[in-house]
């Protein structure tokens, strides 16, 4: 019996004594300006929320909020009319608009005396019609799933984003029609522990086949990862939006001007 308490007594040494502490030198890049430009328009000529939320890339162990809140953003449509957005809450920015569908509208952001810009116009977007709910679905064919259902007009070339939320969870996908041209077709959703009385949102956006781009790529990085399209990024995506002071500090994120279409849906 002593030599087997003598034995657990020489691994336990060699195991502790071989425990060291290791510094990992990160290569930590200087923060680049990050931008969610969303104008989204329920219907056309009613007012809707320009909204710009700013944000810094952070080291990847820095927990530290970096809202952006002293940048001085602005909307000029193509006849020069100017439009401030205020500082709503940490790092959002607002102003009531009305977006005329037939106008480029600009943003432009001075922020460290640096000045960004992007130019959009509006895309508009068909209707959700409705939702249909399967029971057996998921791998256990016992899940919930939803697929809500839109018609593609013919003869056109159109691009979507497409959402689905609740409080079990978000997804996001991207469509073109080049293969559903003129037809019907649905978004997907699906999280685990769906259950009957949870409410979901589905949110359908017009957008152009350069943010289509853009979003996809990002969905395709950030297909094995968990937290989603707007978290760290194997590679650098770039989007719309362009420093005209210093090129080679380029933000990241994006610029759009979208139609809307939402659909409420209650689990049955």
């Amino acid at each position: 019996m002593k030599k087997y308490v003598l034995l657990v007594v020489c691994f336990l040494f060699v195991f502790t004594s071989c425990e060291e502490a290791i510094d990992v030198d990160l290569n930590d890049s200087e923060p680049r300006l990050v931008v969610e430009g969303s104008f989204n328009v329920s219907e056309i000529g009613e007012q809707t929320q320009a909204r710009v939320e700013l944000s810094l890339t952070k080291p990847f162990f820095n927990n530290q909020d970096t809202f952006v809140n002293n940048a001085e953003v602005i909307v000029i449509d193509e006849d020069g009319v100017i439009t401030e957005l205020d500082l709503f809450q940490n790092g959002i920015y607002n102003a009531p608009l009305i977006i005329n569908p037939e106008k480029e509208y600009t943003l432009q952001i001075n922020y460290n005396g640096e000045l960004y810009t992007a130019t959009e116009q509006f895309k508009p977007v068909v209707s959700l019609e409705f939702v249909e709910q399967d029971d057996n679905g998921g791998f256990d064919n016992e899940s919930i799933e939803l697929k809500a259902f839109f018609t593609d007009p013919a003869q056109e070339e159109n691009f979507y984003l497409f959402q689905g939320s609740s409080d079990k969870g978000f997804m996001v996908d991207t469509f073109n029609d080049e293969f559903f041209n003129g037809n019907q077709i649905f978004g997907f959703y699906f999280v685990e522990d769906l259950e009957p009385g949870d409410e979901v949102l589905f949110s359908l956006y017009g957008v152009d086949e350069q943010f289509y781009n853009f979003m996809f790529t990002l969905l395709q990085q950030s297909s094995d990862q968990s937290d989603g399209p707007f978290e760290t990024q194997p590679a650098t995506v770039r989007g719309n939006i362009v420093n005209q002071t210093n090129p080679e500090n380029f933000p990241l994120g994006y610029f759009r001007i979208s139609q809307i279409s939402t659909l409420q849906y209650t689990i049955e």
